[in-house]
């Protein structure tokens, strides 16, 4: 058990529009579950699957209620993966970043009143927090030194295409890049050879922090998406066993991804674009 206690505690977060959820997205979580307890350095203790709000203007993105309701089906099995719906509940698009403060913050002070007011940058000069020194202080663990383990690391766990996003322009801030993978961290799941490595060594950014990347390599290959999913549900085609039985009967019920949804937004610049562009020339 002592060893247990020494183990940095590590809570899994995965953003993005899960439209719809997949069987490649739960397996995510158990890679990165297994690549950390491989290392005998961590513990694993909970996975968040956090669908963006309607507001990002994604094409083809259906209603976030049902996208969370999917999900939640997808993971009602699981003990340990939840889905958390603040995010997508949020009238505005959110940036990645606020949504990795809000979970750090919820473990820090479980509130139900937290909201994104409380979620500041962990470590950002200037800041109005006194409290903030002591964040490692209000922790369920007794009789522990408040050292870094003492809080569970919150960290974006992702694919290598989200990754590689980092790179096309206006998409990240790049104060947020820095952030998320210097107070937070990156689990990139990607397939043996691909190019991930030399996207990280490429950027300047990335490579200062890689020791707080961990890539994990997805030996057995798992080419499903969600695009590949609604296509073939446009097409008429079977999509059992890419996504959970419970998740094909809530779509089939409610006739989700036909032409017409995939046309939603479309035409319509996606919100960070539309932010970040519209911030660079003020």
């Amino acid at each position: 058990m002592e060893d247990s206690d020494k183990k940095t505690e590590v809570v899994l977060l995965a953003c993005g529009s899960f439209n719809p959820i997949t069987n490649m997205h739960l397996r995510l979580f158990e890679l990165a579950k297994d690549y950390f307890h491989e290392t005998g350095k961590y513990k694993v203790i909970k996975g968040i699957i956090s669908p963006v709000g309607d507001a990002y203007k994604k094409k083809g993105l259906i209603s976030a209620n049902h996208r969370v309701t999917m999900a939640k089906l997808a993971t009602k099995n699981s003990d340990w993966v939840e889905v958390d719906d603040w995010e997508s509940s949020q009238s505005e698009w959110l940036e990645t970043l606020k949504v990795l403060r809000y979970h750090h913050q919820k473990l820090l002070s479980p509130d139900p009143t937290n909201s994104l007011q409380n979620a500041v940058p962990l470590t950002k000069p200037g800041r109005k927090r006194k409290q903030e020194p002591n964040r490692h202080d209000p922790v369920k663990k007794k009789n522990q030194s408040p050292d870094i383990k003492s809080v569970p690391q919150v960290k974006l766990l992702c694919g290598s295409d989200m990754l590689e996003s980092f790179g096309i322009p206006n998409l990240w801030k790049l104060e947020d890049i820095t952030e998320i993978v210097e107070n937070h961290g990156l689990v990139c799941i990607s397939r043996a050879g691909n190019s991930v490595q030399k996207f990280i060594y490429e950027s300047d950014i990335l490579w200062r922090h890689k020791n707080n990347i961990h890539l994990v390599e997805e030996w057995i290959t798992n080419d499903i998406s969600s695009t590949k999913i609604r296509r073939a549900l446009r097409r008429g085609q079977s999509i059992r066993y890419l996504v959970p039985d419970v998740v094909q009967a809530y779509i089939e019920k409610n006739n989700l991804y036909s032409p017409e949804s995939e046309d939603r937004n479309a035409g319509v610049v996606l919100a960070p674009l539309q932010k970040h562009a519209s911030d660079s020339k003020n």
